[in-house]
């Protein structure tokens, strides 16, 4: 529910904030006074497209940020968006000169996408021109899906599936040159590959091992020496000394030996040790390095050979040596989804099966709309019989179309049956502007009752309509008011009557030009503003009588 709306430098209006309670509200004024300014500020905190033009003239950007209590619903939105729930769910838009618009929900930067997405969970606004929207088939069914709450994510992914398997049916059909080409090519890449044989990782490591063969001589060589002068395995350093290894083992001893007479010689004692272990390891791992390389099982040739099959099969398919494997996989996963492309009989089986699950999602859907359809006709039909159409009959038609379509089978007509014992007909053949209107009324307040939206909001939908009729438009919000917060903007005193709170909006000159201001009237306040709806600027005694009638009236039925 819309707790407070505050509106900084908005068309005319500089700065105000509103207070809003249950039930049912109304905005009146003079004509020209600005009352759907309130709808139109809404509109935009609630993700509306932005317009400089709602910026007041020598501001630099408008401000408006409205308040509702937030229920589990929303709470359990904000969470899926990871934006902090609290008890009160703020949201506010700005919008500069230049025409960059922000939008925020509890502090939070988002998109403007996002706000709405959420607004539509917040209000749900008639505006002025609703009747004229009402005679467009797309508005009609979009009406009976809104009032039967119809699912209707599963039929549009029924009807996408099979409008991709009827595509893939024609393609195939059509023997496309351009996918026979690539298949071709494909296959020659994939035979090439198949030969080869790479494997991940190949080139790297053969290059790798290329480059040690092609040392190996001198890394013999140099292995061999080191081993000699750590270990002097065969005898060959001098015979007058040993091998390192001994000669650094002998000196660590005598060192030890005479390092009872003095300790600081023990770090020195510490590291000959240190050096012998490391020098034992050293000659341990080159002479297993010597074996190895004694022991090789791969020829350089056989490398060679290898190394060049690679860079010729990579320099044929004009890529790098290290991206062969890579290709081969890729090019037998494209030639895989190819020859499912072009198997006509696996497509069709396809199409027909995605066939088969849209007619059984449709058929779910004209079921469920059937039934809404009766219930519709009859509320409506009902409400109809209150707005002076005596014997009026409402008939929501469906007609089943031969093509599937994303809303899927049903084509959705409103008819009207303007007496009794009249065939119904399309509603924009026979209803005239005034009976266009209050069928639209009836309309908007049977839907809305079924929605689950909180707040709802009537710009002028009683526009046509008076006298008695205009009274009992006033005691359907009212009755609305219980269950759902509604505000509407309305030039009837006979509705305005009927509301439980009352906003008038007044236009002024000043010095800075027309400025526009909304306040709550009083109860003594609201007698007068009914007067001037009954009889003009200049009340009388006599409208105020009726005026504190109808309000007396209002508030004991």
């Amino acid at each position: 529910m819309l707790r407070t709306l505050q509106l900084n430098d908005f068309v005319l209006i500089q700065q105000a904030e509103l207070d809003f309670s249950s039930g049912f509200t109304v905005l009146t004024g003079e004509t020209g006074a600005g009352k759907s300014i309130l709808i139109d500020a809404l509109n935009l905190v609630l993700g509306g497209r932005a317009d400089t033009d709602c910026i007041r003239s020598g501001a630099s950007k408008t401000s408006i940020i409205a308040t509702f209590e937030c229920t589990p619903t929303q709470k359990a939105w904000l969470q899926e968006y990871e934006i902090e729930a609290e008890d009160t769910l703020l949201l506010r838009r700005v919008i500069d000169t230049q025409g960059k618009s922000k939008a925020f929900i509890n502090g939070i930067a988002i998109p403007v996408a996002q706000l709405r997405e959420l607004g539509e969970m917040l209000v749900d606004i008639h505006g002025q021109h609703a009747h004229q929207q009402l005679l467009k088939p797309a508005a009609q069914r979009a009406l009976l899906d809104s009032f039967g709450n119809h699912e209707l994510r599963d039929i549009a992914a029924a009807f996408e599936a099979w409008k991709q398997a009827n595509e893939a049916v024609t393609l195939a059909r059509q023997g496309n040159e351009k996918l026979q080409m690539e298949r071709e090519r494909l296959a020659w890449q994939a035979d090439e590959l198949e030969r080869l044989n790479p494997y991940p990782g190949e080139w790297e490591q053969i290059e790798a091992e290329h480059k040690r063969l092609s040392h190996s001589v001198s890394l013999t060589a140099v292995t061999a020496a080191a081993v000699t002068v750590l270990s002097d395995p065969e005898g060959q350093r001098d015979s007058r000394t040993g091998s390192l290894i001994a000669e650094l083992s002998a000196l660590e001893h005598k060192l030890a030996a005479v390092l009872m007479h003095d300790d600081r010689l023990t770090d020195a004692v510490q590291a000959l040790q240190s050096a012998v272990i490391h020098a034992t390891e050293a000659a341990d791992q080159l002479s297993t390095y010597l074996k190895h390389m004694d022991s090789e099982p791969e020829s350089l040739e056989q490398l060679e050979s290898r190394l060049s099959a690679l860079h010729s099969a990579a320099r044929k398919l004009r890529i790098t040596p290290e991206a062969l494997y890579s290709t081969w996989q890729t090019t037998k996963e494209r030639l895989a989804e190819l020859d499912a492309q072009t198997d006509i009989e696996s497509l069709m089986a396809a199409q027909t099966k995605a066939l088969d699950h849209y007619q059984q999602v449709a058929k779910t859907l004209s079921l469920a709309r059937a039934n809404t359809a009766k219930k519709l006709s009859t509320e409506v039909t009902k409400a109809m019989q209150t707005l002076a159409m005596k014997g009026a009959q409402f008939l929501v038609s469906l007609q089943t179309t031969a093509t599937p379509s994303v809303h899927g089978n049903d084509s959705v007509e409103f008819r009207v049956a303007a007496n009794t014992g009249t065939e119904p007909k399309l509603l924009a053949k026979v209803a005239s502007g005034g009976e266009l209107s209050r069928i639209s009324l009836a309309i908007a307040v049977i839907a809305s009752s079924a929605n689950a939206t909180p707040t709802l909001i009537f710009d002028e939908v009683d526009s046509g309509v008076g006298g008695a009729v205009a009274e009992v438009v006033g005691q359907l919000m009212r009755r609305l008011g219980r269950s759902r917060q509604v505000l509407a903007v309305t030039h009837l005193p006979q509705v305005a009557a009927q509301a439980h709170g009352q906003f008038q909006v007044e236009k002024r000159s000043s010095s800075e030009g027309a400025m526009t201001s909304i306040r709550l009237l009083s109860d003594a306040e609201r007698i007068d503003e009914l007067a001037r709806m009954l009889g003009g600027k200049k009340l009388t005694e006599t409208t105020r009588q009726h005026a504190n009638e109808m309000l007396a009236n209002a508030a004991a039925s």
